[in-house]
């Protein structure tokens, strides 16, 4: 009965271990509660706190037999590298707003109001800072943090553990997110660009028939009038599209890519 009780107790710490270990990893790079301006103290209580809950559901994964020293110092290091792509791709996917938010101060002639970023701790455009910070609570409004919980327990079909994962097949997929949030981004800002380039035609039109009109001088206000207008009406149609767009991405991670 002893002897039973300890083995459960080793399989059941080493089971702790491994999944916080893989689920604290993506949680501190994740959006929303891996964020900045989220206390390290607090991220690490939510990961405690969740890895705690979910073990017993990814018990199964983990290996019988307690691994010799050297295998299991190889097992966590694959579970940091699987948490740290699970929390990166979420991540990439959020950087989307922030990329709409850079071209349309770029078009709206905003392009110099810098102001700090919290979601990304850097400086930003002040456009994407309204973006991210407005996506983050979108994504706890919506409960998309939930889609982010479940998929660091559908991560374990994806990526089983003690299988060493292919570095070739997640830098591949880690570029083609990249890739597919920079689109994502010019989708959310193609409005302003085609309204920039409707005011560029203009003011070219204007220079030709009165060349002595300062015709920069003239149309960067209503440029940025014109620009902020079209923010308002057209934010919610962003954030919406956005929604859907990081949602979509996100299962696409979870199903394998197929």
């Amino acid at each position: 009965m002893q002897g039973a009780l300890e083995t459960f107790l080793a399989s059941g710490v080493l089971a702790f271990l491994l999944t916080f270990t893989r689920i604290g990893t993506a949680m501190m790079i994740m959006p929303g509660l891996g964020d900045s301006f989220v206390s390290p103290r607090v991220r690490l209580h939510m990961a405690l706190g969740i890895s705690f809950v979910l073990f017993p559901v990814v018990l199964p994964y983990m290996p019988s037999p307690i691994p010799p020293t050297f295998a299991l110092a190889t097992l966590i290091i694959m579970e940091l590298v699987i948490g740290v792509l699970f929390g990166t791709v979420a991540r990439i996917f959020m950087i989307a707003l922030d990329t709409a938010g850079m071209i349309i101060s770029m078009q709206s002639g905003l392009a110099n109001a810098q102001v700090f970023n919290p979601s990304l701790a850097t400086q930003g455009s002040i456009m994407g800072a309204f973006l991210s910070m407005t996506g983050v609570l979108l994504l706890f409004t919506l409960n998309l943090h939930h889609l982010l919980i479940i998929g660091l327990v559908e991560s374990y079909e994806l990526f089983p553990l003690g299988s060493i994962p292919d570095t070739g097949s997640m830098a591949e997929f880690v570029s083609q997110a990249i890739a597919a949030s920079f689109l994502v981004g010019v989708k959310l800002a193609s409005p302003f660009i085609v309204l920039t380039l409707i005011i560029y035609v203009g003011m070219g039109v204007l220079s030709r028939l009165m060349p002595q009109i300062q015709v920069f001088m003239v149309a960067l206000p209503l440029q940025i009038l014109l620009s902020i207008t079209l923010f308002f009406l057209a934010c919610t149609a962003i954030l919406s599209f956005w929604v859907g767009e990081y949602e979509a991405g996100m299962m696409f991670f979870l199903s394998g890519g197929g």
